[in-house]
This record gives structure tokens, C-alpha cells and sequence, in this order.
């Protein structure tokens, strides 16, 4: 006999869990959950985990690129299709940190938005206009399209996620500046923070930029290598509390940007190698954002990539990371700042209800 779950204990909620990128998150439409952003916290922590590092008793999955969610509503504004607003789960923490965006999860919200019926699909290609929330950016996602619905399967493949998929085109225009107000909130291409070069960032994701060998490391470690380097780590936390302030970002002890991301020569026939902890545990790849802020700062005369990085062909930035590399093309925006340009792939993973007290 089938056990029953009684309503008048586990409240439903719809949801689908989506991979975006080289992450994952809990999708949820605005209209299901409360619409007070205490109870609403309330209740996504308690359908992520988030009082647990393991997430045992929640769907996260106690990691912080598989303990994410993202709220999508209708756009309310002309020239905007839907809104996207990202939460990273503080597993053990209980809390949900709305500072950053995140551009992997990003490449999911076209698909989303079009499988729940908000716009319709179009033959060929359809054009999706994403307001980010958190940071007030705007991106056009193109999401390859039929009458019928989203088309998933393709050629596509992207470093850290095994397969190929359908490819999506991510254009960003006005990320620069868009969590800090510049594109170097400290005034400067290059400051010294701790005795360390390093160049703060901020086109769509704000990033401190900083050589591997500055802090004595060859920059090719494996990412569990450097998280056991407990005094790299604690050097690392110092010069981003400091970078924090000088960003415009206050005191940053408990948000989870800046990124920090140390970089050195190419291996892979790359542009730049890098090395990204989020902010305290290094990244298996690199995010999408963080990506495009790091490809900034290689183009840039004077940074800490300066005759450290190769020169890019085309505008196309390939930016090593552990699991392969990411390709970002810069373009010239007209007030000077790059645009940036990208493909991802993304997915459903399950359809359903999450079951909370």
C-alpha cells in the first residue's frame, strides 16, 4: 500500500529543476510562492535544505553550483519579456544571498519562460528578453525553437557538461557596472590590495583579478589541491574583504561576490588560465559572468593580465578553466565598454512539486 502524504502537513509547490550551464537550480514561478520575501525566503529554505550543509532534509544539492534557485515572472516593463531573479542558497547557513546574478542559470530562464507558456515559440528562433534582477541587466537569449515547444537536442557542447545539446545565444547589453557602478569600481585598471596586483571588475559579475604566482601557486592546481590550501584560502578572504569596500560592494563578509579568480598563462591554446573560488571554494569551471568580466580584464592595457594573456583573435576570449574553457566574444559597445556575446546549452531535469512543512 502506497504511503499518502497528508495536505495538512507538506504544503505543494511547482517547480522544475533545471540545468543551466554547468549548474543547476530550482525554478520556480513567482505567482507560487509568497508574495512577502520573508515568507518566501522562509519557504525556499526549507525546500532547498538551507539550514544544512548536506541539504539532506531539501532538494539542494549541498554544493554551491547545485544549491541555487532561480523566481521567474512576467516582464513589467516594455522591451522586457520575463524578469529573473537568482538566489544562491548558503548551505548551513540558512540563507539565500540575492547579490549576484548567475549567468549559467541564466541560459535556462528562455526555455523556462517558453515551456511554461509566457511567450510563445516561435519557427527557427525565439528571441527572449531577460531583465536580471539583482543586478538590473539586460540579456536576449535566443533559444532555438518550433511551433511546438523548445527544441533541446543538438550539436552544442560545452566544457564540464558531458553530451551536446541545442545551443543558446546570450547577448548582454549594460552589465558593465551592474552590481558596483563601473567597469573598474575602484577608480583604476590595477591597485594593490595586501601587497597583491590585482584589477577589479565588473562587466556583469564583479570579479578581483589576481596572478597565481602573486600568492605563490603555479595557477594549474586541481580545484580540491587548492581547497585544502587553507592559507591560500585565508589570503585570499583577506585581499577580497578589502576589495569589497573598494568596489562599492561594503562590507562583503557574508555575499558571496567579489569572485575572486587568479589567473596565469594559457596551457590549452587558450587566452588566459584561471582558477576561480566562489568565493570560498574554488570553481570546477568558471561562471558565465565571472567569465565575461575575466576575458575584460585580459583586453584591457595595464591590467594584471597585461602580457600575461594571449591576445585575443576576433574579440573571442577562450578562458581556460579546470574542466576546459569558455570562449567570450567582446565586441566594442558604443560607450566604449564591451558588449558580451556567448553560447550555453541548458535543460529540464524534472517536473513536479517540492514538499515542505
Amino acid at each position: 500500500m502506497k504511503p499518502s502524504i497528508t495536505p495538512q502537513r507538506l504544503h505543494a509547490i511547482p517547480c522544475v529543476w533545471m540545468r543551466g550551464g554547468t549548474s543547476k537550480a530550482a525554478f520556480f514561478h513567482a505567482a507560487d510562492l509568497p508574495a512577502d520575501p520573508a515568507e518566501r525566503d522562509r519557504v525556499l529554505l526549507l525546500a532547498m535544505g538551507g539550514e544544512d550543509s548536506r541539504q539532506i532534509d531539501g532538494i539542494g544539492g549541498g554544493t554551491p553550483l547545485t544549491t541555487k534557485l532561480a523566481i521567474i515572472a512576467p516582464g513589467r516593463e516594455p522591451g522586457v519579456d520575463v524578469e529573473y531573479l537568482f538566489g544562491q542558497v548558503v548551505a548551513g547557513e540558512n540563507r539565500i544571498d540575492y547579490a549576484p546574478t548567475c549567468g549559467n542559470i541564466l541560459a535556462a530562464v528562455g526555455p523556462f519562460a517558453l515551456d511554461a507558456g509566457l511567450l510563445p515559440c516561435l519557427p527557427g528562433m525565439t528571441p527572449v528578453r531577460i531583465r536580471m534582477v539583482n543586478t538590473g541587466g539586460l540579456c536576449t537569449a535566443s533559444i532555438p525553437t518550433t511551433p511546438a515547444g523548445v527544441v533541446y537536442h543538438g550539436t552544442q557542447r560545452i566544457s564540464g557538461v558531458p553530451g551536446s545539446a541545442a545551443p543558446l545565444a546570450l547577448h548582454f547589453a549594460d552589465i558593465a557596472g551592474s552590481s558596483c557602478g563601473a567597469l573598474y569600481p575602484s577608480g583604476a585598471v590595477r591597485d594593490v590590495i595586501d601587497g597583491i596586483e590585482v584589477s577589479c571588475v565588473d562587466n556583469g559579475m564583479p570579479v578581483v583579478v589576481l596572478r597565481a604566482a602573486d600568492v605563490g601557486i603555479r595557477g594549474d592546481e586541481s580545484p580540491a589541491e587548492l581547497d585544502a590550501n587553507l592559507a591560500l584560502k585565508a589570503r585570499l578572504e583577506s585581499i577580497r574583504l578589502a576589495a569589497g569596500p573598494r568596489m562599492g560592494l561594503g562590507d562583503v563578509q557574508h555575499k558571496v561576490v567579489p569572485k575572486m579568480t587568479l589567473v596565469s598563462a594559457p596551457r590549452e591554446g587558450g587566452a588566459i588560465h584561471t582558477r576561480t573560488f566562489i568565493p570560498h571554494r574554488c570553481h570546477d569551471a568558471i561562471g558565465v559572468l565571472g567569465a565575461a568580466s575575466v576575458a575584460t580584464v585580459c583586453t584591457q592595457p595595464g591590467s594584471v593580465c597585461d602580457g600575461l594573456a594571449v591576445p585575443a583573435a576576433h574579440g573571442a576570449v577562450s578562458v581556460e578553466h579546470p574542466t576546459g574553457e569558455f570562449t567570450i566574444q567582446l565586441s566594442p559597445g558604443s560607450d566604449g565598454v564591451p558588449a558580451v556575446a556567448l553560447l550555453r546549452t541548458a535543460r529540464p531535469l524534472f517536473r513536479g512539486e517540492v514538499l515542505i512543512p
